[in-house]
């Protein structure tokens, strides 16, 4: 049985003359997911049409759920382009949501087919006339408890109620950043944020072994796999930071430990956006969240970063940022009890508003830029692709494993 999913598109309609390119990746994006199992995508009219077999259907469904770009999914019926056909297929639709207990339905329709005999007001009434003969459902055009949808296209489509989609533009379009990922709720949520700005992103991950555990590096790892699945593919850059954590603690006043640290992985990032490419610098700082995230301590911060420092969370509360999490799946890793080095070497009182020039006084006294370098140079780098993801939870293998070099000497491993 062959299967029809229509995605549609929201904001890419309001792009200009470059939407065809908009479009194309969003096609591309799609098909690299799919490409483990049998599935067809087409875009054609502000819809992206996926057709696949019975043993496909679980794929297609992850992938609609990830992709960003669409504002809605739904599996769709077709039936012949006529207005029979609609009413016999609207019937089985009022049926089948009676028995989920729905009391209530009505009717929307769009025609792109101008040659179809009915209007989309015409296609309503008529398309409606059976099911409401018969009695399944009532009519309620203000509050119903299911809306059946009909487009006359290049074929009919029959559906109801879609699923909402994760919107924004297509990954990929809007250039690379570089994300500062802990293993807190905050950093997987922004890098999100921007994957749904069409970023691709890769992760910066500050590991400081044995103050920090195994647990705490494979938690964040697990959160760099989560939030590739809606990004396509990332890289997690881990690297080894106890010896400048250790120099912070040995040489920095105590209330600047915290603001010192995170001026470090900000010199650290600098070499790592460069290495990689990355357009810009990517945070999950919220203003007045935390000590280091003062007004003035985030210029501190600023005043390190070499490229634009982004920080897409900067006005979200915390139970905000919670919501999101839980709707991406990161929330139950993110509290996982396993701290990362910034918690664990936290002062009791930090300084709250910090000068730009007496941080950097305090920095250039710590004497840590060769312990810096050292650590960018040691770095672990893993690579996740969510086409790896489709292919491990649906019971299929990736087209290929994927283990390169990359800068000629360092290992990288595909999930």
């Amino acid at each position: 049985m062959t299967h029809t999913f229509l995605g549609k598109i929201g904001e890419l309609m309001l792009k200009g003359s470059n939407i065809k390119t908009f479009e194309r990746v969003l096609a591309q994006n799609a098909r690299a997911n799919l490409q483990s199992v049998q599935a067809e995508v087409k875009l054609r009219a502000g819809r992206m049409y996926i057709e696949c077999p019975d043993e496909s259907v679980e794929a297609v469904k992850w992938t609609l759920n990830h992709l960003l770009g669409i504002t809605g999914w739904a599996e769709a019926i077709v039936v012949e382009k006529n207005i029979e056909a609609i009413q016999k297929e609207v019937v089985n639709q009022c049926l089948a949501a009676k028995k989920l207990g729905c009391k209530t339905f009505k009717l929307e329709a769009r025609r792109s087919d101008k040659s179809f005999p009915y209007d989309h007001y015409g296609i309503m009434r008529e398309g409606a006339t059976l099911a409401y003969q018969q009695k399944i459902l009532d009519v309620d055009v203000h509050n119903p408890d299911v809306t059946i949808n009909i487009e006359v296209r290049e074929k009919c489509f029959v559906y109801s109620d879609s699923i909402k989609g994760r919107r924004g533009l297509p990954v990929g379009v809007s250039g690379k950043g570089l994300l500062l990922l802990s293993g807190g709720l905050d950093s997987p949520v922004a890098g999100y944020r921007m994957m749904r700005r069409g970023m691709s992103v890769d992760c910066c991950y500050f590991h400081a072994y044995p103050y920090t555990s195994d647990q705490a590096r494979e938690k964040v790892e697990h959160l760099a796999e989560i939030i590739a699945g809606y990004g396509m593919r990332s890289h997690i850059n881990i690297i080894p930071f106890t010896d400048v954590q250790m120099q912070i603690k040995k040489k920095s006043p105590e209330e600047y430990t915290t603001l010192m640290l995170r001026l470090c992985m900000m010199k650290c990032a600098n070499m790592l956006a460069e290495r990689t490419r990355a357009g810009c610098i990517i945070t999950g700082e919220s203003l007045g969240q935390v000590a280091s995230q003062t007004l003035q301590n985030m210029e501190c911060t600023e005043s390190f970063a070499e490229y634009p420092l982004l920080r897409p969370l900067v006005g979200m509360d915390k139970e905000e940022i919670i919501a999101t999490a839980l709707e991406i799946g990161t929330y139950e890793t993110s509290i996982l009890p396993y701290e990362d080095c910034c918690v664990l070497f936290s002062p009791r009182h930090p300084v709250l508003h910090a000068s730009v020039e007496e941080a950097k006084r305090i920095y250039e006294s710590l004497e840590v830029d060769d312990l810096i370098k050292e650590a960018f140079e040691k770095r672990v780098i893993k690579r996740y692709e969510s086409r790896s993801i489709v292919a491990k939870e649906f019971g299929t293998k990736p087209n290929k494993d994927e283990l390169t070099a990359i800068n000629g000497s360092e290992p990288t491993e595909t999930r």
